[in-house]
């Protein structure tokens, strides 16, 4: 296992050691989205609706296992940090916990997801396709947490390569598999979104095995003389992150699916197009959301090295690439929307609904990258009471009530305003959040073309 210390060095390089890798690998996660969206949308509006609906409740879901990695993340790097022995008995006591609590869930979300997505107001043929998805969904959950909790140990540990290749693993194997179960082939049947499922659970099922066995091999994890010994307080530390941690990543996709209930009132093509646009947008946010898994152990390790400074200046690293990459892929989608939405929406009516989506919260995306970049600062430093706090009052003081508003009033250009607005909120929240929590640098620091020394520099030449 390639270990990095990330107390050493400058700050971005610390940052990109462990973000570039897990770009790869978080778009390889997200990217099986897209897959089932496209394979499914081939089926008719009806499959692909039921991904609109299948997708906002998975994702919230998928949350737990968000929620145990950053315990497991803060807990482990932390320990790294100040030169503690007990930071692999604190990795099994975190995939212990994560396994069973995800047995749980499925157990939960098998019984009560017909009522969840008929509640989101799912038309009888999207029901059925929805409803036939989560047996198989439901199987394959513990693998994805146990798969995420050790991929939190490796990026603890400051490596990220490892991680994002078994995200990639899974993808790989799940997306690979999608036409042939969805549409089947010689003796396979045509399953369609039943299929889409079973892939699903073959992917993490491989990616867990392969996960689970490197980290024995590499040494990022061993089996201790004793495992029970302050069990109990590895518990306490993992969930007082993990806890909140998932609640606020449960948030968003929560409030989305209060979303999707009022553009459905608009009907089953705006519920595609607007399911199909939030998928490009979680992969255009690829960038963003692998610094933010970037951050967490660069914040964890400096801080448990004592050197708050260095997990500041992180953090202000993160903000200014928010807004750079922001900006230029706002360009983007404006320009390209209508293509990008034709290849996930074949039904004229769901490709434009789609595409206005991408044309105007586009812009605003840079503030969503703010927010979880500060989230998982927070939860690194063991603040998630903040990073939940935050998550909650952008869903539910601004985005939910004024969707529902602006539906009402306006129909779907309100409920891309509210989106809008929501992440304008966002950046001002994580702003407060960060004084807050000690994690607001004291000074920013300058691009490397316009450092000190680079400007002397360039004042000796042209003297």
């Amino acid at each position: 296992m390639a270990e990095r210390d990330l107390t050493k060095g400058p700050i971005w390089r610390a940052l990109a050691a462990v973000s570039a890798p897990m770009s790869l690998g978080i778009f390889g996660v997200l990217s099986v989205g897209l897959a089932d969206a496209y394979f499914l949308g081939q089926l008719g509006e009806a499959p692909l609706a039921a991904v609109g609906y299948i997708y906002p409740v998975t994702t919230a879901i998928t949350s737990l296992a968000i929620g145990l990695s950053a315990g497991a993340n803060a807990t482990v790097s932390q320990a790294l940090g100040r030169g503690s022995p007990d930071h692999n008995r604190l990795s099994l006591h975190a995939i212990g916990l994560g396994l069973s609590l995800a047995i749980l869930v499925a157990i939960g979300f098998y019984f009560f997801a017909g009522d969840l997505f008929s509640l989101m107001g799912a038309g009888p043929d999207a029901l059925t396709e929805a409803k036939s998805y989560v047996p198989l969904w439901a199987l394959s959950f513990p693998c994805l947490v146990t798969m995420m909790v050790v991929n939190a140990v490796f990026r603890a540990h400051g490596d990220g390569a490892t991680s994002a290749a078994i995200m990639v693993l899974a993808a790989v194997v799940n997306i690979a598999l999608n036409p042939l179960f969805i549409f089947g082939w010689g003796p396979i049947p045509q399953l369609g979104t039943e299929g889409a499922a079973l892939a699903t659970f073959i992917g993490r099922l491989a990616a867990v095995v392969v996960a689970v066995w490197y980290a024995f091999y590499s040494g990022a994890l061993c089996w201790p003389d004793k495992l029970l010994p302050d069990l109990w307080a590895s518990t306490k530390q993992i969930l007082n992150v993990g806890v909140p941690a998932a609640f606020s990543n449960a948030i968003n996709p929560a409030g989305m699916a209060l979303v999707t209930a009022a553009v459905a009132t608009i009907g089953d093509a705006a519920v595609a197009g607007f399911g199909a646009a939030t998928r490009v947008q979680s992969m255009v946010l690829v960038a963003l959301f692998a610094l933010s898994a970037g951050i967490g152990p660069v914040v964890g390790q400096n801080w448990g090295a004592d050197q708050p400074d260095r997990a500041r200046r992180g953090l202000a690293v993160s903000w200014l690439f928010c807004v750079g990459y922001g900006v230029a892929i706002a360009v983007v989608l404006f320009f390209f929307a209508d293509p990008i939405a034709a290849l996930l929406a074949d039904d004229g009516q769901a490709a434009q609904y789609a595409a206005q989506y991408l044309q105007i919260v586009g812009f605003s995306l840079f503030g969503y990258g703010v927010l979880v970049t500060t989230n998982a600062a927070m939860n690194a430093r063991s603040k998630a009471l903040y990073s939940t706090g935050l998550s909650l009052a952008r869903i539910f003081i601004c985005y939910v009530p004024l969707a529902w508003v602006g539906v009402m009033l306006f129909g779907y250009i309100g409920i891309l305003v509210a989106a809008v607005v929501a992440n304008v909120f966002a950046v001002a929240g994580a702003y407060w959040c960060a004084a807050k929590t000690g994690l607001l640098p004291d000074s920013w620091p300058a691009p490397p073309a316009l450092s000190l020394n680079s400007v002397e520099k360039a004042k000796n030449a042209i003297s």
